[in-house]
Order: C-alpha cells, then structure tokens, then sequence
C-alpha cells in the first residue's frame, strides 16, 4: 500500500515537472524542473527494486545529460524575451507531442505480452543480480540499441561543444597541418655527448 501511495506521488511529480518543462518561457527553469523530473524517475525505479537503474539516472542523467543541458543555456547566452515572442513552432510540437502519444498508447494496449520488456515469464534469472542481468540484455540482445544510443550522446556532445566555441584572435591555436609537414632533418639536430673522465 505504501509503495502504490509512493508511485503515484513520484507519477504525479513526474508529470507535474514534465509539464513545467515545457510551458517554462526561462530555459534555465525548464532545466532544473527537467533535473527535478530525473530525481522523480529514480525514485519509481526504487520502488521496483531497480535500484541500479536509479543509480545510474541520478548519476548520468542528473549528474551528466542535464548539467549539460544546463551548461549550454548559459553559454549560448540567448534572448529569452525574443525567443518568447516567437511562435512560429506551437504547431510544430503540437504535432510531434500527438504523434509521440499515438505510439505510447498503442505500446501499451497493442504491444504483445510474450516480447513484453516489463513481464518476466520465465522467472529465469539464473541467481543472477539485477545489475548482471540488465548488462547482459544490454551487450547481447540490445547490443546495437546500445550503440546508437552512444552514437547520439556524442553527437550532442559535439554539438554542445560547436555551440559555445568561441573563436578570439588574440589566442594562439595549434595549426596542425603545419605540424605534421615538419621535417624532421630541419628541425632535429644530434650531437655527439663527449665525457669527461674525472681524474
């Protein structure tokens, strides 16, 4: 009973900061509501006894993906009052948010039981820990899942990195083709040590 009063409490919080996220007009807000939502989303995977995946939502969602979401507001250093005056792209999310719903719901009421992640029917876990069996489905079965979720983390690393570049003439920069066309007769020079024998 009190785990069902704990789930839809972190339910409710979830959806109540989700909403925050996306109706916040300061992106700063909307960051730290999105932060408040991951520690929501930690506190359900609790309640399952996932507590490795909490773990891992706190320290890499929380602690990495969102910090750095918060890092890149603050350096792009935008105009909050003209990016609020801005419309042109209501009709764009409201299009995107139904078609995300459309294919929740249809996960939920269509999605066959027997290839259900949630539903364990077998009930086979070998001993094995929950941590051993969430790697073990992540590098074999979900093997390139995996990987391409790798793949979309770099790609906004890279992005995030390309946003706050700043390019100033007074810094000195490493020209690497200059580097790598040095000869090496030119620019080494060896020299015979000769010792002295002390008397």
């Amino acid at each position: 009973m009190f785990a069902s009063i704990l789930f839809f409490l972190f339910s409710f919080l979830i959806l109540g900061s989700a909403l925050l996220v996306i109706t916040s007009k300061n992106p700063v807000n909307s960051v730290i509501f999105l932060i408040f939502s991951f520690f929501n989303a930690a506190g359900i995977f609790l309640i399952a006894g996932a507590e490795f995946l909490a773990l891992i939502m706190l320290i890499v969602y929380v602690g990495a993906v969102a910090v750095l979401f918060l890092f890149v507001v603050m350096m792009l250093d935008l105009n909050f009052e003209e990016l609020n005056k801005k419309t042109k792209f209501i009709r764009t999310g409201i299009v995107t948010a139904s078609i995300l719903i459309i294919e929740m719901l249809v996960l939920f009421f269509y999605y066959p039981e027997e290839q259900s992640f949630i539903i364990n029917q077998d009930n086979n876990t070998n001993g094995l820990t929950n941590t051993e069996i969430i790697g073990s489905k992540i590098y074999t079965e979900h093997f390139y899942h995996f990987q391409i979720a790798g793949l979309i983390l770099l790609v906004a690393m890279i992005g995030a990195i390309v946003l706050t570049l700043r390019h100033r003439d007074n810094v000195r920069r490493q020209d690497i083709p200059l580097q790598v066309s040095r000869d090496q007769e030119k620019n080494i020079e060896l020299k015979d040590i000769t010792f002295e024998e002390s008397e």
